[in-house]
């Protein structure tokens, strides 16, 4: 029975790379297949699932509805946020303000990097490129490398918090992290520590980039719509730090919270702002529904491979392969996914790895965060290295094709690579004196 899990998640994989438009097809299939397997053989795909139960099993227990309502509530209130025109009135005032137009360009970068920390990384993308697209044209300069700044900066702070991406709601919800414990662990930093290690290198990367736009010019403020929708972000981030400092036991109360802000912020949009309910409908239906039903179905195909026991096994051939070594098995890790997240999605390696790498912390005698660390930071930094990469990376190729100055794969590859290079590089340094 575990090698024919193991086919099946194999072949889900394939077809996912192959086909990623159609990736939800394939992650719900393969999910479907495990269920039937799972009532056909209790016990064996789905450990301590009876027959009868295998259904249930598979919906309220491998599937982490907690996540899943955080995200949408999390979309909802980032979709709201770009509407009030705050992000582009900061930026406006950081060009206003800043000594040089190369240091403006690099302060956006940063900026771009906080914002995505809360916003997901393709909307980030998408409301911080008109701001760097009308910078360059009053500078004439190509704004390949800026809008490439934007994305990668985007993928690499979206890791940073438990709202910022899918692989890092993933990872809390396998670690049992709270949102505070994104900043201290038992006592020493965290994850949070290690990416703004990784953006402080950034920045300093791309100044040297930009370092030669000296020429200071003039914008115009963008007038802000409404102070709500940040009202509600705010809301969002020190209501989960509140939950997670008070330990509420309730299972879905930070999703539960997230989601009713939300909720919120869409009667605000209704009833404040005019809104039709087509309106609405339009902005829930523009949501990342893709991704929810992707997660869905990998939630179960992958609970299959962990309750068969291939995840364990799989980490047991790791440790042989490095020798116990400890620093053997940190630089695994981290190579391999960084090469990997280059080309596939780090969503469904992340939720595979995740158990794997716990396990094999575990069989070289370290702390589980020195490699489900490495592996958040190889896997979702490891995305900037190509064009494809990253959700962000394609629409912010798209964005420079369609003002005429296409970028190949080569051009990427001069910035991404030495960016995610240098960018992981750094927060690994740090991650292993802290946590090794």
């Amino acid at each position: 029975m575990k090698f024919i899990v193991l086919a099946l998640a194999l072949l889900m994989y394939a077809l996912v790379i192959a086909f990623q438009e159609k990736k939800v097809i394939w992650s719900l299939s393969a999910a479907a297949i495990a269920i039937i397997l799972g009532t056909v053989f209790p016990a064996v795909i789905f450990e301590g699932s009876g027959r009868s139960c295998a259904i249930s099993h598979s919906f309220f227990e491998l599937v982490n509805w907690n996540v899943l309502m955080i995200y949408i509530g999390s979309m909802i209130i980032a979709a709201l946020f770009i509407y009030s025109k705050a992000p582009s009135r900061v930026a406006d005032s950081i060009i206003k303000t800043s000594p040089s137009t190369g240091i403006a360009i690099v302060l956006i970068l940063a900026m771009t990097g906080i914002i995505s920390i809360f916003v997901e990384n393709v909307a980030t993308v998408l409301v911080m490129a008109p701001i760097a697209l009308a910078l360059c044209k009053k500078l004439k300069l190509n704004p390949a490398n800026f809008m490439v700044g934007l994305a990668v900066m985007s993928n690499l702070e979206g890791t940073a918090t438990l709202v910022g991406d899918p692989p890092s709601m993933i990872f809390a919800s396998f670690a049992g992290y709270t949102f505070n414990d994104f900043f201290v662990h038992g006592g020493r930093l965290s994850i949070f520590f290690f990416i703004q290690t990784g953006l402080l290198v950034g920045c300093v990367f791309f100044y040297f980039i930009f370092r030669n736009a000296k020429e200071k010019i003039q914008v115009e403020e963008t007038k802000v719509i409404s102070i709500f929708p940040t009202a509600l972000l705010l809301l969002m981030i020190f209501g989960l730090a509140a939950i997670s400092f008070l330990k509420i036991e309730f299972a879905f109360a930070s999703g539960g919270f997230v989601l009713a802000l939300g909720i919120i912020g869409l009667l605000w949009h209704f009833f404040c702002q005019k809104k039709s309910a087509a309106d609405i409908w339009s902005l829930v239906k523009g949501l990342d529904w893709e991704t929810i039903f992707f997660l869905i179905g990998i939630f179960v195909v992958v609970g299959a491979l962990s309750e068969s026991g291939l995840l364990l096994d799989f980490a047991n051939f790791l440790s042989r392969v490095t020798g116990g070594s400890k620093v053997g098995a940190f630089v695994l890790i981290l190579l391999v996914s960084i090469v990997l997240s280059g080309f596939i999605d780090n969503v469904p390696y992340i939720i595979v790895m995740l158990p794997v790498a716990a396990s094999l912390a575990k069989s070289v005698g370290s702390a589980p965060e020195l490699y489900m660390f490495a592996l958040l930071i190889g896997s979702c930094l490891g995305g900037n290295l190509t064009p494809y990469g990253a959700s962000a990376n394609v629409v912010a190729m798209g964005i420079v094709k369609k003002e005429g100055q296409p970028m190949n794969f080569a051009g990427w590859l001069k910035l991404g690579a030495p960016f995610t290079l240098l960018t992981t590089a750094a927060a690994a340094i740090l991650l292993w004196f802290v946590w090794a």
